[in-house]
């Protein structure tokens, strides 16, 4: 299994300047921030909020950088309020989404849990995605592959993947090729850069 950095296998689209780095990228590996009416810094997560935004690489490194250098003032070309624990906040938002679009393909069939039923889809070859838990044991995960040309996503824990399935754990899940597969993949790839796991995730197979 080949392992390297998934943010290299985002989608193409939109492309913004990231305000910490002053690079461009593609808004699926960025995170939107808007200004409330007092004024203060708020996540766009979802990037539906109205206003005018800036954009962030989502990166622990880049939203620090840009809350210790005073960097959304700058791009706003106002002063702002910037609450504490943003970057924190920023990871909270993206895990939730992360978790409520696995919960989505589950509801929708396109994803299932537990090791017999991940190891099926991946006989089957009808497993897009596979997503173990970081607190997963090693023996038991290094026995199932990540698909053929498919991704591997491995920085959720146990008690999260559990709340997307309705359990109170799961270690092993897998996605189909269902609709909802390349946004999970997005979103979790924004959660890794939050996470530091810089390039540590398998992504193919």
């Amino acid at each position: 299994m080949a392992r390297g950095g998934a943010a290299k296998d985002r989608a193409d689209g939109p492309e913004r300047k990231c305000l910490a780095t002053g690079e461009t990228q593609p808004k699926a590996g960025l995170i939107r921030f808007v200004l409330g009416p007092d004024a203060q810094v708020f996540p766009d997560v979802m990037g539906k909020l109205p206003g005018r935004g800036v954009y962030v690489t989502s990166t622990r490194e880049a939203l620090e950088m840009a809350v210790k250098k005073k960097l959304f003032a700058r791009g706003f070309k106002a002063q702002v309020v910037v609450p504490d624990g943003l970057v924190e906040e920023v990871e909270r938002q993206v895990l939730k989404r992360v978790v409520d679009l696995i919960s989505l393909a589950r509801k929708s069939g396109d994803a299932v849990a537990g090791y017999e039923k991940v190891k099926d889809w991946l006989i089957k070859e009808e497993a897009r995605v596979l997503i173990q838990a970081t607190d997963g044991s090693g023996r038991g995960k290094s026995k199932l592959s990540t698909p053929h040309r498919g991704k591997y996503i491995g920085w959720l824990t146990a008690d999260e993947l559990g709340q997307a399935f309705g359990r109170e754990t799961v270690i092993h899940a897998a996605l189909s090729s269902g609709g909802l597969s390349q946004r999970v993949v997005e979103e979790a790839q924004r959660l890794q850069g939050l996470r530091e796991m810089g390039g540590n995730g398998r992504t193919e197979g």
